[in-house]
């Protein structure tokens, strides 16, 4: 049996350091602003995780929070059907 070693590849990506946008523009997340709460919101109707929006956690708990209202109150809507079938997320 030939023993191959494995060749690494350097790694020339160097992740910055992630600073919550919410954090750093003073943004107050509110369930009435659909369309700040629409960006945080995949195509298939998902709350985006924190690695996506950037956000710290405190951030993103308020964020889960505020889509959920949002999605109560039928500002927003819940299923992917949905979304496609209105063309877009937050379009009301």
């Amino acid at each position: 049996m030939i023993n191959r070693r494995r060749v690494r590849k350097p790694r020339n990506y160097i992740p910055g350091p992630v600073i919550c946008p919410f954090c750093t523009e003073k943004i107050n997340i509110d369930y009435k602003n659909v369309s700040m709460l629409s960006q945080y919101i995949s195509g298939r109707g998902k709350i985006e995780s924190r690695r996506r929006t950037r956000a710290c956690a405190k951030h993103q708990r308020y964020l889960a929070q505020a889509i959920k209202k949002a999605r109560f109150l039928a500002l927003l809507p819940y299923a992917p059907s949905h979304i496609w079938k209105t063309g877009g997320v937050g379009l009301r």
